[in-house]
């Protein structure tokens, strides 16, 4: 990872290509202009993009945009949305031929809008991942809609099993479902009671909101995959992840560094 000074009481950052730490960005209909921009400032610090919901339908020089990402060293997929549109109109033949079209290798298996029976849906996922890097998602988009600890735990490994690269636990864009209560603050009991069945670096967490992100990092480290990070917010992410930013200042000093400046700050006001 480019890095323009060095500092001290800094994590150790993994680096691509990579398991853990990873990020996700989303992309919900970049110019290629702005694509070259964010490949430009980003490319090392992204792991995954995903074209979001149904974007890929709609966005234009679709395939031009695709390779700039993949030349880029990223790996490319179209939001679960766009996937369970073509399910619910039985067209998955479709639409693995369109992103093999696009030159898309990775591919994302989800039923937060619909309902797809688990079993039905480890099914695909086994099917897919033959070909495919099949990424599956757990939680509806629906507000409202509650899922047990013990059912996200047991689908989440059902589909790790079934040959999910990745668990993705869904927040939505807006980031108050799923993982999340109605007023975006973390889920802490849902969140715990996962990782206790769940490895940590088999999952991706849905963090739209900074305070989202920061969250995450504070309980378990600058390593933890997040998602649905904002293409202008992947350099501040980085900084959240390092220490590098009001929210997570702290996290790395060792006490000696904290307690000295705390003394500094103290004489100051007197």
């Amino acid at each position: 990872m480019i890095m323009n000074a060095e500092l001290p009481f800094l994590p150790d950052r993994t680096t691509k290509p990579r398991e853990s730490g990873l990020n996700m960005v989303m992309d919900k209909g970049l110019s290629l202009r702005q694509t070259e921009d964010l490949i430009e400032v980003a490319t090392d610090k992204i792991d995954l993009l995903k074209l979001g919901f149904g974007t890929s339908i709609i966005t234009p020089n679709l395939k031009e945009k695709v390779k700039l990402y993949r030349d880029a060293g990223i790996d490319v997929y179209c939001g679960g949305t766009l996937f369970e549109a073509f399910y619910i109109r039985n067209r998955l033949d479709d639409y693995l031929k369109y992103i093999d079209d696009l030159g898309i290798s990775c591919l994302e298996v989800s039923d937060g809008s619909m309902v797809i029976h688990e079993e039905v849906k480890c099914e695909i996922i086994h099917k897919l991942s033959a070909n495919y890097k099949v990424l599956s998602e757990v939680g509806s988009k629906e507000e409202g809609i509650l899922i047990s600890p013990s059912k996200w735990t047991s689908m989440m490994s059902l589909e790790l099993e079934a040959g999910s690269w990745k668990v993705i636990a869904e927040a939505r864009e807006s980031g108050n479902v799923g993982i999340y209560r109605p007023n975006g603050s973390a889920h802490t009991t849902l969140i715990k009671m996962i990782l206790t069945k769940v490895e940590m670096g088999d999952i991706i967490w849905e963090t739209p909101k900074k305070s989202q992100q920061a969250w995450f990092i504070k309980q378990f480290g600058a390593n933890v995959n997040l998602g649905n990070i904002g293409p202008w917010d992947v350099i501040p992410l980085e900084t959240l992840r390092l220490g590098l930013r009001g929210d997570t200042f702290f996290e790395y000093l060792p006490k000696s560094v904290s307690s000295g400046l705390k003394q500094v700050v103290d004489i100051s006001e007197e």
